[in-house]
């Protein structure tokens, strides 16, 4: 085999390695490995009603990406509406093509999506606003922190919720990376940098496939992390009346979360942790 004939077949050897990766879209891949709008919009309705006894009709949805959250719920009533909100147009562009193309065209009419800086977006008072996904993480500094939190005030009925979600626990102030199987990809989490001074985390989402391709730094998160009680003063200094903390509850056998969450004003020492802050008036 000439030299000419190796390069080319090395080209080829490449370009199909490269395949399954080139074909994917990241929106779904994300969506696949990280979202759960169903799981989500049963919390929703269940922390709302514990509070005012009726069920959310209306729902912001903050850093709304695809808008998978929104479009879920508008199906579980004729009177459900949503308002979602980003500030990057592609995730956007995704749940209008994907997402609400799929809703029937009166559930999809109840959906309205919003290119905009969620501290700027207003609209009419909804029931609930989530911030989901860590994405307030974005905020760095404590008055921006604040200014976000005040908008989302601002956003909801005098009877309403602010939501949010957030992580943490040791392992989550350390550089380290976790990989998770899905039928068709894995799914990397890349804790790539921790500033213990600052807490400054720079994390990234890569995706594998079987045929060796893969997608670095599909989705590139630098945030800062915020803790439970410093999420609370800000709430409390934004004009948020009470915060509520709603903690994991564990498997006494397998020692692993089980997606069931509890009001809780005290919890054990945990390495890794995903807990809600339900923010009122």
């Amino acid at each position: 085999m000439s030299r000419k004939q190796k390069n080319k077949k090395r080209r080829k050897e490449r370009a199909s390695k490269q395949k399954l990766a080139k074909q994917a879209d990241i929106f779904d891949l994300y969506e696949e490995a990280v979202q759960d709008p169903e799981g989500d919009v049963a919390l929703v309705r269940r922390l709302f009603k514990g509070h005012y006894d009726r069920d959310p009709v209306t729902l912001r949805e903050d850093f709304c990406g695809t808008a998978a959250l929104c479009c879920e719920w508008v199906k579980t009533g004729e009177e459900k509406r949503a308002f979602g909100i980003d500030l990057d147009p592609d995730p956007l562009a995704s749940a209008r093509s994907r997402n609400l193309s799929k809703l029937a065209s009166a559930q999809a009419a109840r959906v309205e999506l919003i290119q905009g800086d969620v501290r700027e977006v207003k609209h009419e008072a909804v029931d609930i606003t989530v911030g989901f996904n860590f994405s307030y993480f974005v905020f760095k500094e404590r008055s921006d922190l604040i200014a976000y939190f005040r908008r989302a005030l601002e956003s909801i009925h005098r009877e309403g919720m602010f939501l949010i979600d957030l992580y943490g626990g040791a392992e989550s102030q350390r550089t380290l990376t976790e990989t998770r199987e899905h039928d068709d990809f894995d799914y990397v989490w890349d804790q790539d940098v921790f500033d213990p001074i600052n807490n400054r985390a720079v994390n990234y989402i890569h995706f594998e496939f079987e045929d060796g391709s893969r997608i670095d730094k599909a989705f590139t998160y630098d945030w800062r992390l915020w803790s439970i009680p410093e999420l609370c003063d800000a709430l409390h200094d934004a004009g948020f009346s009470r915060t509520d903390v709603y903690w994991e509850r564990t498997d006494r056998k397998t020692n692993e979360g089980t997606g069931v969450y509890y009001k809780a004003t005290k919890a054990p020492d945990d390495p890794a942790w995903v807990a809600y802050i339900a923010a009122l008036p």
